[in-house]
């Protein structure tokens, strides 16, 4: 009976029962033969009978993570190439990509990571968000149908931790972890998360000194989210603030931001000021930093394939990307950099992007509006 006492109807009858039960059986049948390395004839076979690709043994191993088991490139192409999905994750959270990884398989890998890149390009294209469609995937839970032939994708998480809206509606904390440094945290699921950790202030001072490596006293620049506010080696002429959260806000004038000569603080969220007037009538930055929340990489896969993604798009509109790597890890493997609350970071290397417009771009007199835009904004 259902909750308003009406009867439950079985819709399935025998016909589609035993259908289930054979497309189970293939399923079942194809992952164990890729574990015992049958032929690729064998295989194609079993393919060729309509063998779920979608099906998940009882260790939540799809056809494409025993392929990347068994380190076979040619069955890892024909299964993309039949449509078995990149981002399937197993029992352990573990894409077929993060077994090829493990591995230290660089082709199975690629493979894999290039289907998650041809995948969300296919939703750019489309006009499908594909920020969204792949931190949908980032979430650090993931739904299991009750069922033999569940697929298990990771879900979107709508918690502050996880939804700019409950972000900016939540309340944030100012304090320091046990470490004794200060940290940014917000309640999300009666647990603590870390909006900004000590421990990035290795990224972030990283950060400063390649977007001021080459300026001069009277260079601008443009801060979308306040962070910890990591000071810059050299004030700048301009400094520009973007900032939506009233806690944060407030916490800038506790530390006398307001006050600070040559610095605007606009507050409110980027989207609001991107074609405003007090940004319009600047003329131009020499170096914009943007940060993110609500974000959570713990899988290398996903991590790759959005950095991936990002450069390719930023190349859209004549943006040169360069990437380095911090060590967020070093020395320090057995320090509680976490203090307590949930990890959001689990890689050891931090890939920091620096975008530069393209040469060509800006000496191009027929430029288009967007790309107007991009040399507005960043100039160097």
């Amino acid at each position: 009976m259902s909750g308003d006492g009406e009867q439950d109807i079985d819709i399935t009858g025998p016909a589609e029962d035993a259908e289930i039960d054979a497309l189970v059986g293939l399923g079942k049948s194809l992952i164990a033969s890729i574990f015992d390395r049958k032929p690729l004839a064998e295989l194609k076979a079993l393919i060729a009978q309509d063998a779920p690709l979608w099906y998940q043994d009882d260790d939540g191993n799809s056809a494409l993570h025993a392929a990347a088991y068994t380190e076979s490139q040619a069955l890892v192409d024909l299964l993309i190439e039949r449509g078995a999905v990149w981002n399937v994750v197993d029992d352990l959270g573990n894409t077929a990509g993060d077994v090829a990884l493990s591995l230290n398989n660089g082709t199975c890998y690629r493979s894999i990571r290039d289907a998650g890149l041809r995948s969300a390009n296919f939703f750019f294209w489309f006009g499908v968000n594909t920020t969204e469609y792949l931190l949908s995937h980032l979430s650090s839970k993931k739904t299991q149908l009750d069922t033999p032939s569940s697929l298990i994708l990771r879900t979107n998480d709508t918690a502050a931790a996880a939804s700019s809206t409950e972000f900016l509606n939540s309340r944030l904390k100012f304090t320091k972890d046990v470490n004794g440094q200060d940290v940014c945290l917000v309640k999300a699921g009666g647990a603590d998360i870390g909006v900004m950790m000590g421990w990035e202030r290795g990224i972030m001072q990283e950060t400063v000194k390649k977007l001021c490596s080459d300026v001069d006293d009277e260079y601008s620049v443009l801060n979308i989210g306040f962070g910890l506010g990591i000071s810059l080696p050299i004030p700048p002429k301009q400094h520009f603030i973007i900032e939506a959260h009233p806690d944060v806000l407030a916490h800038m004038r506790e530390l006398g931001w307001y006050d600070k000569p040559g610095v605007t603080i606009l507050e409110g969220k980027w989207q609001d000021f991107i074609e405003s007037e007090e940004l319009l009538t600047v003329g131009g930055f020499d170096a914009i930093y943007t940060d993110t929340f609500s974000e959570d990489y713990q899988d290398a896969l996903f991590y790759d394939v959005y950095t991936q993604l990002s450069e390719l798009h930023l190349s859209n509109v004549g943006m040169e990307v360069t990437w380095s790597d911090v060590d967020v890890v070093g020395d320090q493997a057995e320090y509680d950099k976490w203090s307590g609350t949930r990890k959001y970071f689990g890689m050891r290397f931090y890939r920091l992007p620096l975008a530069r417009m393209s040469a060509h771009i800006i000496t191009n007199k027929k430029l288009s509006p967007s790309i107007k835009s991009a040399v507005t904004f960043c100039r160097k």
